[in-house]
């Protein structure tokens, strides 16, 4: 059976590839980047086998409860477990829970994410070759470890799925459990810069290493370090942790399926009458009535709330990664970037409902501008008010021209990008009332994908503006400064009315394509 599930997997992945260009170009990307990772993280475990036994046991600790804790939350935030296989789909079948548990825990490791972690577990495990006591024993604790990965993550999301179920814990969770992953970031890169430094007698790391690894986090990798500075007592009970640790999450998983097998989370929306809402406030207008149901969305719709809860939190990222004076500046142009791209999946937050912009008809650029008005109507305000907080801040009055130029230019030219995107490409995502600790099949490749070069094509066009804005703050040149308020609105302006009225032909051209495909994810 475990097998059968893995062979399954193989199949949905490679009809999937079949069927979608973009999810091609999304498996290349995401090779490439795996490729990248596996570059660093190969070469710097071989430096790590040749430093003293100390530094050795600390740094695998603390790189291996890294990568145990970003499979239990990332997924959670950022495409969700991947659902090729959903258990819920297996209920029918009188399949026994075991067989099912371990195989979907052996396809979770099908794929970029699985061949990466286990590739760098085994490269952390490798760490100990000079050591063959502790090789004998980090072979094992890395197969826990990879375990630990994978089933922690499932188990997790499984457990809370009912909890979330709820908008307003749903939101809650999203605002919560976004901290340690845009802090992770800064964390490893802090963690990188004192690693160049630090020798075995270092209180830091080693204090750190020794509190986590008694947790289920770096328990088993733990366990090789001690093996190798001659502790087989303490090495033994490090394996101990880990293999309860993982036998408690078994069980857990276990539990929280037999669960939602039976009893499957969902979420009753209610039908209420609210009358005409915006849309009574708004020009009779096709135009108008675009931008009243987008804003009706930004009100309602939690998975447009989780992307303005990001705001305040650019600003704590960039204070806990040392940003100060012209760092903290950069708060303004990060979130008018990351909500100018917010709408780029608007078609597939729209799901079926986006017939109704086939049936009308819409033109394309009228619902290109709606969709970018109502957007800019929410999150412009926010990228401003995050903008010159910035520059007040840090203590920089004098840097509110360049500031304010680059937040207005990138916002702009993001609001046309996004129109581009979500005319050409639509992926799976969730639904309104579902369960948002999952992702459809086939979301993560073509999500990738587009984002990437969605993310690409932005930063090049909003180049020159920063470059402005750079030489005005880095420079301390006030003309400069001037120079990027009135290029930025003026070349984002400009991006937006390209952005639109190409996204706009775009979409009378691909609207019926793209409705078959939303159909096809539902």
């Amino acid at each position: 059976m475990v097998a059968h599930l893995v062979r399954l997997k193989l199949t949905l992945l490679r009809n999937g590839l079949r069927r979608s260009a973009w999810q091609v170009v999304g498996l290349v990307f995401g090779a490439l980047y795996g490729l990248g990772i596996l570059a660093v993280v190969v070469p710097s475990a071989v430096a790590l086998s040749l430093q003293d036994v100390a530094l050795q046991r600390d740094v695998t600790v603390l790189l291996g409860a890294l990568l145990v804790l970003g499979w239990w939350v990332v997924p959670l935030l950022a495409f969700g477990v991947d659902a090729t296989l959903d258990p819920l789909r297996f209920a029918t079948f009188a399949i026994p829970r075991r067989s099912l548990l371990a195989g979907l825990a052996a396809a979770a490791l099908v794929g970029v994410p699985g061949v990466i972690t286990t590739v760098t577990v085994l490269s952390l495990s490798g760490v100990w070759w000079r050591t063959p006591a502790a090789l004998a024993v980090a072979l094992p604790a890395g197969l826990v470890t990879l375990a630990l990965c994978v089933v922690g993550s499932r188990a997790t999301t499984t457990l809370l799925s009912r909890v979330v179920a709820r908008r307003r814990v749903r939101e809650l969770t999203a605002v919560v459990a976004v901290l340690p992953v845009m802090f992770l970031g800064p964390i490893m890169a802090g963690l990188g810069e004192a690693g160049g430094s630090l020798t075995a007698s270092d209180g830091a790391l080693t204090g750190a290493a020794d509190v986590i690894g008694w947790t289920p986090f770096g328990a088993a990798l733990a366990a090789a370090g001690e093996a190798a500075a001659g502790r087989p007592g303490s090495a033994a009970l490090h394996l101990l942790v880990a293999v309860g640790s993982l036998v408690l999450l078994v069980l857990v998983w276990d539990r929280a399926l037999r669960h939602a097998l039976v009893h499957p989370a969902h979420q009753t929306v209610g039908a209420h009458k609210r009358g005409v809402g915006l849309l009574g406030r708004v020009p009779a207008t096709p135009l108008g009535a675009v931008v009243a149901r987008c804003l009706t969305y930004w009100v309602r719709d939690p998975r447009y709330a989780a992307s303005v809860a990001t705001v305040p939190l650019v600003l704590l990222a960039l204070w806990f990664a040392g940003a100060a004076g012209s760092g903290l500046l950069l708060a303004g142009p990060l979130v008018a970037f990351l909500l100018g791209w917010s709408i780029s999946a608007d078609i597939a937050f729209d799901g079926t409902a986006f017939w109704t912009h086939v049936a009308a008809p819409v033109r394309g650029t009228t619902d290109r501008w709606g969709r970018a008005v109502a957007a800019a109507l929410v999150v412009g305000p926010a990228a401003l008010v995050v903008g010159v907080g910035s520059a007040l801040i840090a203590g920089r009055p004098e840097a509110l021209p360049a500031v304010l130029g680059a937040t207005t230019g990138v916002l702009l030219t993001g609001l046309g990008g996004s129109s581009v995107a979500s005319a050409l490409v639509v992926y799976p995502v969730q639904e309104p009332g579902q369960n948002p600790f999952t992702s459809r099949q086939g979301a993560s490749m073509a999500a990738f994908g587009s984002q990437l070069a969605g993310w690409s094509a932005i930063a090049a066009l909003s180049a020159p503006t920063m470059v402005l804005g750079g030489f005005a703050v880095l420079g301390d040149r006030p003309g400069f400064g001037w120079a990027a308020l009135v290029v930025g609105p003026t070349l984002g302006a400009a991006m937006l009315v390209v952005g639109v009225r190409v996204g706009g032909r775009a979409l009378d051209r691909t609207a019926p394509d793209l409705l078959t495909r939303v159909r096809s994810f539902t």
